[in-house]
């Protein structure tokens, strides 16, 4: 943690201003830290003067926790209570501001119908009412015209008609249950451990990170010197690099594409390479480093990867000049390629070439030279001719250098190839998805069992000794994170593919969202179906409500915050399917909007409360894909008549404008029945080969969905937010 007593005022900025970026620096590093782990840093804050006040605050905190569903561990309330009552407020308001948040109650959520769910009129009336009303009105009524009647410009559709105050005395107090959901608050270290082990966390991942996750690990690269042994993902590499770069120290590359996503990071662009960066002018000191690391890696081997992303390096050629540094030959060669001017394939296309000239065997002796990529193509190379037992052979060898996500992925596919699937499902990096009938033919038996084998042993070989295994059972069903891009870091996320039990007798979705610059309706709607994903019905802004669920009204601008609800009677209900989806109907993107976010609540019946209580939120996640339909979840009914949760993370392009959920049931219904269908790997998985390996001792290890109290102490503990690190290196 940098020390504001060592930092000096330069020509860019006073005394004052650095330490008001220094604050502001520790007040982000608390925050992500509360927000990732749900641990409070305190460390060695001096105790109260004043026996009393300090436990006061302490209890005052506690209580405001709980009406937003959190609480305090007995042992942050204890180390609360001993420290000056001051101090408990300070921390109190940004414990707050860290946690509210994460379960969208940082702002207000009116509804269009004041007595929602109560009295939702008829659809059909409800039109008729508003015509009825713009007819009966003398100057509304010139704009009523039948040959351009625009229903949704009607007076008084689309805007909230009453403020939020009258909400609120619309509605009963929420009655509090023992159901209500309640996420403990630990207590924490000092900052910079706490920040420490989130950006040890964060950098050594196994699994690609959400784009919120890369943000957060340059944040706390800003602060922590400490690097884990393997940073094995390149765009954290990248994003780490970033800040090595402008401190003169030595980069982290080993591959001529490490060089262009540090460029792109370092000019405020996407290290992903999924989006044009539009690179900055670097300074003498900065092209000479970069072209020195490019150098140092630019191998004939590794000059195949430029033309994948020619066009970008030839934007950065253009900002590093390198015919100014005739010492780094190999550097040039890679804009040489980049331009057309040397000739350099890729591995890919040599094995492209191969299988195209039926030369399948020279295809699996190029792919043993990249394991990963072998792995990645096994299902093909088993399917094209060659013999099955020298592809296994040359399996058996790339398993025990490839990455374990890359293992894991393999061991997913394999166990799905048993038959031909309802359909195959193929999302991008930005969860955009789409589906495809299952064509492949399936692969033998035999062969497919001696491939899990192979993958399991390699696997179990991987996995630490866990001493003594304890394993919640409810995060038994939960998939393993094999990419972190799938979803927005949030409250109760899982990966997609997930499953969980629902509690509760009544459920209710809701979206917020505010616009930036443009008018922007968004529109929440569920999709129900039956067992067989058919006979399709729907609550929206053109069906309010059926036998068991309520639509809270449609609203279509955006300027102050919008809120949409969809209530639904879990025990009534005559669908075992039920899908919620956000349309954007017309103006700014997901990532667009200042704002846009997604979750659903449970409750009992007899409870009463506001459409929108934060303490009832089960799941609240940001909406950032880039399709214009999201589906986060799906809702299933099971032979027991118990109620669970499949997280999909998925989005539909849709239509540019005037998205309805009418107007995709099809691929909705095709893309939720393959992701239900297919047999996901899940911490289930992990949790049987860790238990083969336990053994009582000095350690223990706790794979669950809470902390829960009592463990002994240096336990090592996975939960959902620390789940990727359960995947082996």
């Amino acid at each position: 943690m940098p020390d504001p007593m060592m930092i000096s005022p330069g020509e860019n900025g006073t005394a004052y201003d650095i330490y008001q970026l220094y604050g502001a620096l520790v007040d982000n590093l608390e925050g992500l830290v509360i927000a990732r782990r749900l641990r409070v840093p305190i460390g060695d804050a001096p105790a109260g003067s004043h026996p009393g006040w300090g436990e006061v605050a302490a209890r005052q905190l506690d209580a405001a926790l709980l009406s937003v569903g959190f609480k305090c561990s007995a042992a942050l309330l204890e180390r609360l209570s001993r420290l000056r009552g001051e101090t408990v407020v300070d921390l109190g308001v940004r414990v707050l501001a860290a946690v509210r948040p994460l379960v969208g109650d940082q702002v207000q959520h009116n509804a269009y119908f004041l007595n929602f769910p109560r009295n939702v009129p008829d659809t059909v009336e409800f039109w008729a009412g508003l015509l009825r009303e713009a007819l009966l009105d003398p100057v509304a009524a010139t704009r009523v015209q039948p040959a351009t009647l625009n229903l949704l410009a009607l007076p008084g559709y689309g805007r909230y008609q009453h403020t939020y105050a009258d909400l609120l005395a619309a509605h009963a107090e929420l009655i509090p249950l023992a159901g209500d959901r309640v996420s403990v608050l630990e207590l924490g270290g000092s900052l910079e451990s706490e920040a420490r082990e989130l950006y040890l966390s964060l950098a050594g991942s196994e699994v690609p990170l959400a784009a919120e996750d890369l943000n957060a690990l340059r944040t706390l690269a800003a602060s922590c010197t400490e690097q884990p042994e393997r940073i094995p993902v390149r765009e954290n590499r990248a994003v780490i690099n970033e800040l090595r770069l402008a401190a003169g120290r030595p980069l982290l590359v080993d591959t001529v594409t490490d060089v262009l996503r540090l460029a792109c990071g370092a000019s405020g662009g996407d290290v992903t390479l999924a989006a044009p960066t539009r690179f900055r002018s670097f300074r003498r000191a900065e092209r000479r480093a970069l072209l020195q690391a490019l150098d140092a890696v630019a191998s004939p081997a590794k000059l195949g990867d430029v033309p994948r992303h020619r066009e970008q390096w030839k934007r950065l050629g253009e900002r590093l000049h390198p015919h100014e540094y005739p010492q780094f030959p190999a550097a040039a060669q890679v804009f040489e390629v980049a331009r057309g001017d040397r000739r350099a394939r890729s591995l890919d296309a040599r094995v492209e070439a191969a299988l195209l000239a039926d030369r399948a065997g020279e295809a699996v002796r190029l792919l043993e030279k990249a394991p990963g990529a072998l792995l990645r193509r096994l299902d093909h190379l088993l399917r094209i001719g060659e013999s099955a037992s020298a592809v296994l052979d040359a399996m058996e060898e790339a398993a025990a250098q490839a990455s374990g996500r890359v293992l894991l992925s393999l061991r997913e596919h394999l166990q799905n190839r048993a038959a031909p699937a309802a359909g195959r499902v193929f999302a991008n990096r930005h969860s955009r998805a789409w589906a495809a009938a299952d064509a492949r033919p399936p692969l033998d038996t035999e062969v497919v069992a001696r491939a899990v084998a192979i993958l399991d042993e390699e696997v179990t070989r991987r996995l630490p000794d866990p001493g003594e295994l304890i394993v919640d059972p409810d995060v038994l069903d939960v998939a393993l994170p094999l990419s972190g891009k799938a979803a927005a870091p949030g409250l109760g996320m899982l990966p997609r593919g997930s499953l969980s039990a629902v509690d509760g007798e009544l459920l209710r979705f809701f979206v917020y969202w505010r616009q930036a610059e443009r008018r922007t309706d968004y529109d929440l709607s569920a999709l129900m179906l039956d067992t067989s994903y058919g006979t399709p019905e729907h609550i929206s802004w053109t069906s309010y409500r059926n036998a068991f669920a309520e639509y809270s009204g449609d609203l279509t601008d955006a300027t102050n915050g919008a809120s949409e609800f969809i209530n639904i009677r879990l025990a009534q209900a005559t669908k075992p399917i039920i899908i919620p989806q956000v349309n954007i109907y017309a103006g700014e993107a997901f990532d667009e909007a200042a704002e846009a976010f997604f979750g659903y609540m449970t409750r009992d019946a007899g409870q009463e409360g506001l459409p929108f209580e934060p303490r009832t939120v089960r799941m609240k996640s940001d909406l950032r894909g880039a399709g214009r339909v999201a589906l986060p979840l799906a809702f299933l009914r099971g032979v027991d008549g118990a109620w669970r949760v499949k997280w999909l993370h998925l989005y539909l392009n849709g239509h540019a404008r005037f998205n309805q959920v009418e107007g995709n049931r099809v691929t909705t219904s095709l893309l939720v029945r393959s992701i239900v269908e297919r047999d996901q790997l899940r911490v289930r998985y992990l949790a049987g080969l860790l238990r083969a390996k336990s053994s009582p001792g000095e350690h223990t290890t706790y794979i669950g969905l809470q902390v829960p109290a009592g463990l002994p102490d240096g336990a090592r503990v996975y939960t959902p937010a620390t789940l990727h690190e359960l995947i082996p290196a």
